[in-house]
């Protein structure tokens, strides 16, 4: 005998004024999403920083101590980073490098 599959998904359902879908269904279209991707990603994307930003970070007094000393230090350059930053943007033109 199988069992009757249990679905995973949950509906979430909402009332927005005319604008507000207009505008959502204008950035979904633009990302190339439906209006219900595009909701949750959002939706899902808020919902981790809030998260995030309700988080403390704890550490032992030691470790504290060691990353306090590692903020302290003055900074190491980066030689691949440095390269990175004087390349020009592939959108740049030899015109607008001139501009600089």
């Amino acid at each position: 005998m199988t069992r009757a599959a249990t679905r995973k998904d949950h509906p979430l359902s909402m009332r927005l004024p005319e604008a507000d879908i207009a505008l959502i269904d204008r950035a979904a279209k633009l990302r190339g999403h439906s209006r219900t991707q595009f909701v949750r990603d959002s939706a899902v994307r808020a919902a981790e920083e809030a998260v995030m930003d309700s988080l403390s970070i704890r550490l032992s007094p030691a470790d504290f101590e060691a990353f306090v000393a590692m903020l302290a230090k003055p900074a190491e350059r980066v030689p691949a980073m440095a390269e990175l930053l004087r390349r020009r943007a592939p959108w740049e033109t030899t015109d607008n490098a001139d501009r600089a």
